[in-house]
């Protein structure tokens, strides 16, 4: 009968090393304490019932206020580690609906500009992100990060004499998945939209939407709507919400060989204008130097294709992605293209690539295209070589060169080289 009455209770603490994870060493320690003690209870009271015919132990027993029925001790008993059982599962449940997730990147980067002189710095980059259940398909997430509130980067540079560096909310949403292959998300979030080669020809991957996204992918067929405010605020003379359609397919052609082809429509009404963020940069994209606003309006229409497959053993992608903004007849076509030879996730694994882009003043909104390739922004052209080895299933080093000329659209065109080495850590 012992064994049975405290069984709830042992169960509980033969599975902490799985299931209490979240749960403190204290919190342990205090649920093995109080089964000792109920055992120990346990002990006193049996001894007491069976010497249920000596007189002088009833009275201990009535003394100690125990129950003179078997059956009734037992049931207290059960009821008395069942709510301190059920006290640590409800805790143990709440723990396993919160998760934890993000990332540490150390740079140094040097950067050689015609007509500048050259610029060196160390920079860091600091991510957290909590995520959790509220109900089964309702999940809620959180996440900081470092640097300022540039839309396109996290980076933050060493220095001031050593200075605290600030936070800043890189995510806030709401997931909900109520629908088979299907979520909604709203609020700060990440993008959703495809990035053939992880290319940022018109999306750089630190860029987060402020809006609503409803996305669709059932292996084969995938789909996105997204639509977020590039300014939301009526009382500003740049109120914009911009709006992106984007389709896709995946194809399993075989022999691990994976072909994905997609296209894409970007809406947003910029022209007369003031710059979105900044003070009057419009990150390479045309603009009238009297009123410092806009002159043309971004709708931009994308294709993209994108192939896996393997050789000698190693996984290879290849891609290539076009845009064309409809609103301008000139310096609106944007396009990149390359290649990836392995990946660098595994412990003692690496990989290579490169990419060639050419991207015109106004092919694309050019405050949210890649930070890094032509010192940010739009009207520039040229190559990106990259490498990375990892250490550790979550510890890789990477080196990037930048190889670019910017401002392509004037009878002067300068060069811009750029190259980045990093250590990058993840955790989850």
């Amino acid at each position: 009968m012992k064994l049975l009455r405290i069984l709830p209770g042992i169960v509980l603490l033969a599975f902490a090393p799985v299931a209490l994870a979240d749960v403190s060493d204290s919190e342990i320690e205090a649920l093995r304490e109080q089964i000792r003690m109920l055992s120990q209870r346990l002990d006193q009271l049996e001894q007491a019932n069976e010497a249920s015919s000596s007189e002088e132990t009833l009275v201990v027993v009535e003394t100690q206020a125990a129950p003179s029925n078997d059956t009734e001790l037992d049931a207290k008993i059960d009821q008395a580690v069942g709510e301190e059982v059920d006290a640590k599962m409800a805790a143990v449940s709440w723990a396993e609906r919160i998760r934890w997730s993000g990332d540490f990147r150390y740079r140094y980067e040097t950067v050689t500009q015609d007509n500048n002189p050259d610029r060196d710095r160390n920079r860091i980059r600091a991510r957290a992100h909590l995520q959790a259940d509220i109900s089964d398909t309702m999940k809620v997430g959180i996440g900081l990060a470092s640097g300022s509130d540039d839309p396109v980067s996290t980076n933050q540079t060493l220095g001031g004499g050593g200075s605290s560096k600030p936070l800043s909310l890189d995510l806030a949403y709401f997931q909900w998945t109520g629908l088979n292959n299907t979520k909604v998300v709203g609020g700060k979030f990440k993008n959703d939209l495809y990035r053939p080669g992880d290319n940022g020809l018109l999306w750089d991957s630190d860029w987060r939407p402020e809006g609503t996204s409803v996305y669709y992918d059932n292996g084969t067929l995938f789909a996105v709507g997204l639509g977020t405010w590039v300014e939301s605020d009526s009382n500003k003379s740049t109120q914009e919400f911009a709006y992106g359609l984007q389709g896709g397919v995946n194809l399993d052609l075989g022999e691990s060989v994976l072909l994905t082809l997609g296209i894409g429509y970007f809406h947003i009404d910029s022209a007369g204008k003031s710059s979105f963020y900044g003070d009057g940069d419009f990150f390479g994209n045309s603009f009238d130097p009297v009123t410092e606003t806009y002159l043309y309006n971004y709708y931009e229409i994308e294709g993209f294709a994108q192939l896996g497959f393997s050789l000698l053993d190693r996984p290879v992608m290849v891609f290539v992605d076009y845009v064309n903004n409809t609103e301008v007849d000139e310096n609106n076509v944007g396009y990149a293209f390359g290649f990836q030879y392995g990946i660098a996730k595994k412990k003692g694994t690496w990989e290579f690539a490169y990419t060639y882009e050419k991207l015109e003043a106004d092919a694309v909104f050019g405050l949210l295209t890649d930070s890094d390739f032509g010192n940010g922004g739009t009207n520039a052209k040229g190559s990106v070589f990259k490498g990375a080895y990892a250490f550790h299933d979550n510890w890789n080093f990477s080196t990037s060169y930048f190889l670019n000329k910017i401002d392509i659209d004037t009878p002067n065109p300068s060069d811009s080289n750029r190259w980045q080495l990093d250590l990058n850590f993840k955790f989850k």
